[in-house]
């Protein structure tokens, strides 16, 4: 009762619609991310060793360690503001512990990943392109699972909670 004599039926429904929109701006940060990557690289080792070696014969110089390291001091903090964020949605739904638990730690282990693996291709060995091309490829799929997980857990609260009105 004290539900709806305080409105928060009306608050929570707020709430919903607010995070909802949330999870779609997230959605094109999701879809532009995947963008910026395939415009500057592909899913081969060659295009991804172009990128951050470079090369004298195409007049492509190589990354450099200070934009790197610009690059991945806006990341770490970005990357780990937004999964922090998804996670903890993500630890409101009611999927299983299990679940949560390696989203988690699969989101947050790739992100990490993506950024070493620039690095490692640029300053230890080539071959780390195939890292750099899995981690981006799990982060991508990580993201995407998260999303769908936190979207598919508030559409199904916004349909219980119009039930529970019209009921």
């Amino acid at each position: 009762m004290r539900y709806f004599v305080t409105g928060e039926q009306h608050r929570k429904s707020l709430l919903n619609a607010l995070v909802l929109m949330f999870l779609g701006y997230i959605l094109l940060l999701w879809v532009s991310n995947g963008l910026m990557y395939f415009h500057r690289m592909d899913l081969t080792a060659d295009s991804v060793k172009l990128y951050y070696l470079g090369s004298e014969e195409q007049f492509v110089p190589p990354r450099s360690y200070e934009g790197m390291l610009e690059v991945s001091h806006f990341h770490l903090f970005s990357m780990g503001m937004l999964i922090v964020t998804l996670t903890h949605l993500m630890l409101m739904t009611d999927f299983s512990v299990r679940l949560k638990i390696w989203l988690s730690a699969a989101t947050y282990v790739s992100a990490i990943a993506d950024e070493a693996g620039g690095w490692l291709v640029r300053f230890a060995h080539p071959l780390f392109a195939y890292f750099k091309i899995a981690a981006f490829l799990m982060l991508e799929l990580s993201l995407a699972a998260l999303l769908a997980v936190v979207i598919f857990s508030m559409i199904q609260a916004r349909l219980q909670m119009r039930g529970n009105i019209a009921g």
